[in-house]
């Protein structure tokens, strides 16, 4: 089974951190990844340490469980932030420069266009 990638990794780091008691299929559904794609992915974070399991037994509702990010699992999704902040801000700093880089082939070519051509003058 494929391995998230960072981005969707920070994704899942979010919706547990900001809705830990979502179930499986809410988490498949709003990554929308199959059921068993999101359990595989909650199984990998729990194995490394990142997400924990719990119960809450003080809860009326005897069945209410979530998901729960650990030291470990804040400190991933900053560093996943962090590298997605870093990426996109490069990708924004190369697309100022492409901007830029069109806007004035745009003008020079308006200067050509709009400058009166010139006179040849016959020397005879």
């Amino acid at each position: 089974m494929p391995v998230l990638t960072d981005p969707q990794r920070l994704q899942l780091l979010k919706l547990l951190q900001d809705q830990p008691q979502m179930s499986q299929r809410d988490l498949a559904q709003a990554m929308g990844v199959s059921l068993g794609k999101a359990n595989y992915c909650l199984k990998a974070l729990m194995d490394r340490g990142l997400v924990k399991f719990g119960n809450f037994r003080r809860n009326p509702d005897k069945a209410q469980y979530a998901y729960l990010l650990t030291p470990a699992g804040l400190e991933e999704k900053t560093r996943i932030t962090m590298d997605f902040l870093k990426r996109k801000v490069a990708e924004y700093e190369a697309l100022e420069a492409e901007i830029e880089q069109l806007r004035g082939d745009l003008n020079n070519r308006r200067i050509q266009t709009a400058a009166p051509p010139e006179r040849q003058t016959e020397n005879r």
